[in-house]
């Protein structure tokens, strides 16, 4: 078909055409909203870096999980600071622990919403590492040990699903084995599959305080550089039992999204990550970008290269939008 023929202008020039022939459509269906929860009462403490997040104590993380529930978004993601860390990262799988209290609570006011805890060490221990160090590296055998326990121990408190997000080699096998083994055989597992050593992540580690205090990550997370390596890291977490995949970041990884999506049958996460979000925030601010506008585009993208999920701090603002 060539013009003048076929003019594509013609189911484009008004909103109704544009609506009838859309082909990718975004739905609060579709998302997760992440959340920091921290030690205390009444605390609600603004992110600097992410405007419009906050690290809150667990009151008002139960009252945000209200709000989000009934905006009909399906799920939170939770990430602890805990008030003490040190090298074993004991906080992290601590009965009385901050995300094990925080999944109690919700699950009991908020029945309905689904609770996704964060499995990672960062956080917890006192190096900032995402594993336990033995000789001044991150051990990996070791670390599997702790991220089960933690696995379980989410769980056990009432955790819907667990997300593993240490890229260690083995590590959805290992809490796989340690869910099952204590009758958690239905919590299903989403692997961050393909994480990448990220730049994008700076904002998130102020809101999670959980900069690594010496060294670097990219050791254990993979080069920006590399597109067959996601491929065999996804292939070994679905091997290894993994329920749902993630790609994080996910505005410079569309190309792993979209292939990812190709080569894999199982649902498909992608990670707005926290420095995907504060840069449009501050070019709206400044004025240089609608906030709005480039919002729907970015999601909108990682929708349309194949995401099934998409975990973002626009969560709440989207669901309004598309609420109404």
């Amino acid at each position: 078909m060539q013009f003048p023929e076929y003019r594509p202008r013609r189911l484009r020039k008004n909103e109704n055409f544009r609506r009838l022939i859309r082909e990718t459509r975004l739905s609060v269906d579709d998302l997760i909203y992440p959340l920091f929860v921290v030690p205390g009462k009444n605390v609600k403490k603004q992110i600097q870096s992410m405007p419009g997040n906050f690290q809150m104590s667990i009151d008002n993380i139960v009252a945000e999980a209200q709000k989000v529930r009934e905006l009909g978004i399906p799920g939170i993601l939770l990430f602890g600071i805990p008030s003490r860390k040190d090298e074993l990262a004991t906080g992290a799988f601590a009965k009385a622990g901050i995300i094990q209290q925080a999944v109690l609570r919700i699950k009991k006011e908020v029945p309905d919403i689904l609770v996704i805890t964060d499995v990672c060490l960062c956080e917890y221990t006192s190096h900032g590492h995402c594993g336990m160090i033995e000789n001044g590296m991150v051990d990996n055998d070791t670390t599997l040990e702790v991220l089960a326990e933690t696995a379980v121990s989410h769980a056990r408190a009432g955790a819907d699903m667990v997300a593993p997000s240490a890229m260690m080699d083995g590590q959805i096998a290992a809490i796989r084995e340690g869910l099952d083994e204590n009758s958690f055989e239905n919590v299903p597992v989403m692997a961050y599959a393909a994480k990448y050593a990220s730049c994008f992540y700076g904002p998130f580690r102020e809101a999670a305080e959980s900069a690594p205090q010496v060294g670097d990550r990219k050791g254990y997370q993979m080069d920006p550089a590399n597109g067959d390596e996601a491929m065999r890291e996804i292939t070994l977490d679905v091997a290894e039992g993994a329920d749902i995949i993630m790609v994080k970041p996910a505005l410079p990884y569309l190309d792993i999204i979209y292939r990812a999506k190709q080569e894999f049958d199982l649902p498909l996460a992608a990670y707005n990550v926290s420095g995907e979000f504060a840069m449009i925030k501050a070019a709206a601010s400044l004025g240089w970008l609608d906030e709005e506008r480039a919002m729907l585009e970015s999601l909108t993208a990682i929708k349309r290269a194949g995401a099934d999920i998409i975990i973002t701090y626009w969560a709440k603002q989207l669901a309004q939008m598309l609420n109404k």
